[in-house]
């Protein structure tokens, strides 16, 4: 790095496509269709394919928000900017606080899966392999990452295009080889509530696997830090993030109908992630060296996450730099590729000291367990925010564009979605189907709370000392068009 002045981010550096896959791989298709979708499978049950349909279209009013917004507001800033300008710029801090570390937290949590899910295989297929030996995997997928951010949004954004491609595809593919295969058990009665658990009837049962299913769509919404980087980024995002949240929705409704219909319905309840009753295990007893395919794309969809979410928080850490209410060191670019290379490295800091250092303390798994569970109670409370943010924007600044369907019941519907997710995902017992958590995934609460408070703490002593720039917090740069001053162009001085 110079010390010259960097004029911001790179301008138009990417289309439609690149930032669709950046909402999609961080979705992680592959992953959440063989592994988290599947727990569903317990209270819904065969019927499981409609509490993944009732999630889609729950998901969707969030997602149209997020749309709304992102047109409105192109900005890195993204979620923290749609807070401030929707309800107030303190509750924009603290959105984007809390956003920026979370989503630090998501490369870890895949690269432990990454290292266990590897290393189970390698140690299943050769029994000379140490089915611990999981670490070398995760450091391999770190350095990729790594590599992909320093490179900058086009190295990183096509990279996950790639990869996301090739996840989807495969589910796609094998979907319709289980449909095929199943032939006259092809059934729709699996959109209806005659197949649920036992002990889950009826339409709790579906209920209760789709608020376990709402967690798997996580994810749709970050194009929108790219907002800044991208051609056209006001329809360009709105597009994006619809078209991922429905897209990758559709395919999580094919591919739970095709394994449904294909392993059984009234047996569907004790499908997991693992073991015979998995995808890999239907794949491995039914359909020969697909399963290679199968591991594959699993694996392959770990790395596109961490990707795509590292963009996010190292745009969101650059957004917040850029005004001062993080270290301005974060939004220091380089000179050539224009990536926030402060992000990237602390980026890799947090991911190898968290998968590391939990990894080794507990074991990879439980470690996961951890992570996901502070990682996904924040982030659907952030999700409980901008749809909040949604109909405060439109009735507070744009009354001209405001539409009631649009800007106020689907931000409503949308809460109603993510609040049973968000007690779920907690573990707190709201619902008799909510399991308590037990130690050390019951830490996730606490290590939320501190995160927060510590998060109070600094927007109070800014709110003293320097208020402008929690105001800024609403600030769109990509708005302002005075090339002469560095503010307004969004240069920083290094």
């Amino acid at each position: 790095m110079s010390g010259e002045t960097v004029p911001g981010l790179r301008r138009e550096a990417i289309g439609l496509r690149e930032v669709l896959f950046q909402s999609i791989t961080a979705m992680a298709p592959a992953a959440a269709v063989a592994a988290s979708i599947p727990s569903g499978a317990a209270f819904a049950g065969g019927s499981l394919p409609l509490s993944v349909l009732i999630a889609l279209v729950a998901c969707l009013f969030t997602a149209s928000c997020v749309a709304e917004l992102a047109r409105q507001l192109p900005a890195a800033g993204s979620v923290a900017t749609y807070a401030a300008q929707g309800l107030h710029p303190a509750v924009g801090f603290l959105v984007g606080w809390g956003y920026v570390f979370v989503e630090a937290l998501v490369p870890p949590l895949l690269l432990l899966q990454l290292g266990f899910t590897t290393a189970g295989t390698l140690h299943q297929e050769w029994s000379s392999y140490p089915d611990d030996l999981w670490w070398p995997w995760s450091l391999a997928g770190a350095a990729v990452i790594a590599v992909a951010g320093y490179f900058g949004v086009r190295a990183s954004a096509r990279f996950g295009t790639v990869l996301g491609v090739f996840e989807v595809l495969v589910f796609v593919v094998f979907a319709v080889w289980l449909i095929i295969k199943a032939g006259g058990d092809n059934t729709l009665s699996v959109f209806g509530t005659s197949h649920t658990a036992e002990g889950h009837d009826g339409i709790s049962g579906v209920f209760a696997g789709s608020v376990y299913t709402v967690l798997a769509f996580a994810g749709f919404e970050a194009a929108a830090p790219l907002a800044e980087e991208t051609k056209d980024p006001r329809r360009t995002m709105h597009r994006a993030v619809l078209g991922a949240a429905l897209s990758i929705g559709l395919v999580y409704v094919l591919t739970t109908y095709a394994m449904a219909v294909f392993y059984g319905p009234d047996r569907f309840a004790g499908f997991g992630a693992s073991g015979a009753a998995s995808w890999e295990g239907v794949a491995r007893a039914s359909f020969g060296l697909f399963w290679v395919l199968v591991f594959l794309a699993v694996i392959n969809s770990t790395i596109a996450n961490a990707n795509a979410c590292a963009n996010v928080s190292t745009r969101t850490a650059f957004a917040l730099g850029r005004i001062r209410v993080f270290p301005q060191l974060f939004a220091r670019l380089h000179p050539k590729h224009r990536s926030p290379v402060t992000g990237v490295a602390v980026q890799c800091g947090v991911a190898l000291a968290a998968m590391l250092g939990l990894g080794f303390s507990y074991d990879p798994v439980t470690a996961f367990l951890l992570l996901a569970t502070v990682i996904v109670t924040v982030v659907t409370g952030v999700y409980i925010v901008v749809n909040l943010a949604c109909a405060g924007y439109f009735l507070r600044r744009r009354r001209d564009l405001f539409q009631p369907v649009r800007h106020l019941v689907f931000p409503l519907l949308g809460i109603v979605a993510f609040v049973p997710a968000l007690l779920t995902a907690a573990g707190l017992p709201v619902f008799d189907f909510v399991s308590e958590l037990t130690a050390p995934v019951s830490y996730a609460g606490p290590i939320v709370g501190v995160w927060m408070t510590a998060g109070v703490v600094v927007l109070i002593v800014l709110l003293r000392r320097h208020p402008g720039r929690i105001a800024e917090t609403a600030r769109v740069h990509l708005d302002e068009t005075s090339p002469t001053d560095p503010r307004q162009s969004g240069a920083v001085q290094s």
